[in-house]
């Protein structure tokens, strides 16, 4: 289901994630108001809005990152293949590894191109070399820089480019099998050519996970995503397939904002 302004309609996909009635207040601050939306299941969902709309406070609630900030209160429900992730039950930690994230900055750990990818399956229990090895082959396979770091995998993550330094945190989520990926900006630090790989990524990577995008670039929401959720204010004002939002948006404010009468 999508919805626009609030209103929920049938649509053809499955969803992963639902989101109904999500409030959240920073201290006195509310930053998010009554947010309802479906994530569908092996798409890639682009969240746009001027800065301090809330799309990056709503992101970090889909995993409980928000949970690391003092003061936050949160009302309403986000559930994940039918479980509430607010419930007291929900583990968070595995909450986590199934629902990853990638921040705006690349963030390698200072440690070896291997064990930054190894760190996640250890963590989880998993120590037998032969399984580790195949871990972190696929995960820098599926993250498309296994070809440029195969033959250094000892090496410091800290002396790759900006561009592969991203493209390793993003095979570290991977590493510990997710079912879905949250990007937090991931190119707004990186050049035109690192930009478009990790865009040519997102695109292959939707076969296996679903995808939830935060961008600044409307043209990039246009390349690659399915559906996209313009945020203002910390309002969910429109929330519906990609092409028919930027090409019939339905909402003054959306159509102002992807014409870049503000923002």
């Amino acid at each position: 289901m999508n919805s626009i302004n609030g209103e929920k309609m049938e649509d053809t996909y499955k969803s992963i994630i639902q989101v109904d009635e999500l409030s959240l207040w920073y201290g006195q601050n509310q930053a998010l108001h009554n947010v309802c939306m479906d994530i569908g299941e092996g798409r890639i969902t682009a969240l746009i809005g001027p800065s301090g709309c809330g799309k990056s406070t709503f992101l970090k609630t889909l995993n409980r990152m928000n949970d690391l900030v003092q003061g936050v209160r949160i009302q309403g429900t986000v559930s994940f293949e039918g479980q509430d992730i607010y419930s007291p039950q929900t583990d968070v930690s595995e909450l986590r590894r199934r629902i990853g994230m990638v921040f705006q900055k690349p963030n390698p750990f200072p440690m070896s191109i291997y064990d930054n990818v190894a760190y996640g399956p250890r963590t989880h229990g998993t120590k037998a070399k032969a399984r580790l090895d195949e871990i972190v082959e696929s995960s820098l396979r599926a993250s498309a820089i296994w070809d440029e770091v195969k033959d250094r995998l000892k090496s410091n993550a800290l002396g790759l480019s900006g561009g592969q330094q991203q493209r390793l945190c993003i095979a570290r989520a991977l590493s510990v099998r997710p079912k879905v990926l949250l990007m937090d900006e991931p190119t707004s630090a990186l050049d035109p050519i690192s930009t478009s790989r990790i865009e040519e990524l997102a695109l292959q990577l939707k076969n296996d996970y679903s995808i939830v995008i935060v961008t600044h670039n409307m043209q990039q929401a246009v390349r690659i995503s399915d559906d996209t959720a313009f945020f203002l204010l910390g309002e969910l004002v429109e929330f519906g397939d990609t092409e028919r939002m930027f090409s019939h948006p339905t909402d003054k404010r959306t159509e102002d904002y992807i014409t870049g009468r503000f923002g």
